[in-house]
């Protein structure tokens, strides 16, 4: 079951409010995805995901496809099942990891051979594969398998990208079977090249996919650049269709992107700066192991209602970060993932009343204090 509703456009700006209907649950746009790639958002539990507010999740098929392998997930009742995660789930193809493994692997028109960042095994990933895993998987939404480009490769490199993305969405169309639960997102490529973007936008959103995704982006250009790729393609994707940036990014990332028409966002950096105790909160990014917070007993961001800033001081948690308390990495975790969570909902608001681009300037000026200097 598949069915986006473009629900509201603000006056202020192109952001848009929109609701997926998906075979495991309803989705409210703009959303952001934690990222779960292996199976598990990492230091944080699904239950306290679903508590945060996330209404969807991101799952990787390449390290999945690795281990445990999508045979013994399939035998598990699916990937739903098997990581206890009832509410919808969007699985990304591999064709990142595929740019990510340039050392390990080769790239043909047929799909890309690499070794295991495991165990230095040999596998092949293709179109075809790709579908059968996600399939398998049981994954609402599933992405089609691309090449991904360096933001500033040559442009025969970006334009072979372009070619095998549009040829093997064409064959991922072709095989996909679940067609009734399992929705098919094409993949924009072109750099940050703006022509490549037109002309790469209407070969892909031309096929008949349930929605579109923005690919290669953040992958090392400047921000500007990559604002700029953003805005000139979300403008000319479909009206009626989903529209997913992949794998971005900042606060202030989203809160641009939300306003160049973008519904869908996914990024690690929530869990990872967590994990190295680096905290997002309205005032900026905090480095928790700083000196100053000692004695600092106010809460992370007085201004979010998360269990970690509703219970716990700078003081504490900076105490069991400098300890290596395994529970530091869980609590900012949490933070960090409701941040953004509350943010997007907080998008979501503004846009229904029609006030997304005060909305989006208050925010940014109070991101840009720095207050933390972290």
């Amino acid at each position: 079951m598949y069915r986006f509703e473009l629900q509201h456009v603000c006056a202020q700006s192109g952001a848009r409010a929109g609701r997926l209907q998906l075979t495991h649950g309803v989705v409210e746009t703009p959303i952001f995805m934690p990222v779960g790639t292996q199976a598990a958002v990492k230091a944080a539990l699904p239950r306290d995901v679903a508590e945060l507010g996330a209404q969807i999740m991101l799952s990787n098929t390449y390290h999945l496809m690795l281990r445990p392998g999508s045979q013994r997930i399939a035998a598990a009742g699916g990937l739903h099942r098997f990581m206890a995660w009832n509410r919808p789930i969007l699985t990304d193809s591999g064709g990142f990891q595929v740019y990510s493994l340039a050392k390990i692997r080769k790239i043909s028109d047929d799909g890309a051979v690499f070794q295991s960042h495991i165990d230095g095994s040999r596998h092949t990933l293709n179109a075809e594969i790709a579908m059968q895993l996600q399939e398998d998987f049981g994954s609402d939404i599933m992405m089609a398998f691309d090449e991904c480009p360096p933001a500033k490769a040559e442009p025969k490199v970006i334009a072979q990208a372009m070619r095998r993305t549009t040829a093997w969405l064409d064959r991922c169309l072709a095989a996909r079977k679940r067609r009734d639960d399992c929705a098919l997102y094409g993949i924009v490529q072109g750099g940050v090249d703006l022509a490549a973007r037109s002309a790469h936008v209407e070969q892909i959103c031309s096929r008949p996919c349930e929605g579109f995704s923005i690919g290669g982006l953040s992958v090392g250009e400047p921000t500007e650049e990559m604002y700029a790729a953003c805005q000139h393609t979300a403008a000319q994707m479909p009206k009626d269709k989903a529209r997913y940036l992949m794998g971005v990014g900042t606060p202030e990332d989203l809160l641009h992107c939300i306003g160049y028409g973008i519904d869908q966002f996914d990024c690690v950096m929530p869990s990872r700066n967590a994990r190295h105790g680096v905290v997002f909160t309205h005032d900026g990014k905090l480095a928790i192991k700083n000196r100053q917070f000692f004695d600092d007993d106010g809460p992370l961001d007085p201004d979010c209602r998360c269990y970690t800033c509703q219970t716990f001081t700078r003081s504490y948690l900076r105490h069991l970060y400098v300890a290596g308390e395994a529970n530091c990495a869980t609590l900012l975790t949490l933070h960090n993932l409701a941040f953004y969570l509350q943010m997007a909902g907080d998008a979501r608001a503004a846009i229904l009343a029609d006030r997304f681009g005060d909305f989006q300037r208050e925010r940014l000026q109070r991101l840009a204090s720095r207050r933390w200097a972290a």
